[in-house]
């Protein structure tokens, strides 16, 4: 369980970590592509810009808001990983301090790439 602040910033970074995962990663877009259509458009001066659009109405409509909202994914994949703490603590610990790490990974590149730009 949540014992202390460092159980609860590994939470943190876990669920910042799933939630990119689910929503942006192109490794899951195979969950993302029942409930959305990614349409490419180019403008004149070449460059193309990626949009999604929400297919299906009713429960599909609704999943695919939800997979296409950083906010909602987010408390979504946190109570996820909350319930598999209750669930199962020991593998879910490891899964947790994983994807943590991961997610700790992904902030430190991203404040390397805007150094470096």
């Amino acid at each position: 369980m949540i014992n202390g602040w460092i159980d609860l910033l590994l939470l943190i970074l876990a669920s910042f970590r799933l939630t990119r995962l689910v929503v942006f990663d192109k490794i899951t877009s195979f969950i993302r592509k029942p409930f959305h259509e990614e349409i490419e458009e180019v403008d004149s001066d070449g460059n193309s810009e990626t949009f999604i659009e929400i297919k299906g109405n009713g429960l599909r409509y609704w999943v695919g808001e939800l997979l296409s909202c950083y906010w909602c994914t987010g408390i979504w994949s946190t109570a996820v990983l909350l319930a598999l703490l209750f669930i199962w603590p020991i593998g879910s610990e490891i899964l947790i301090i994983i994807l943590a790490i991961a997610g700790a990974a992904g902030i430190c590149e991203s404040i390397v790439q805007r150094l470096v730009e």
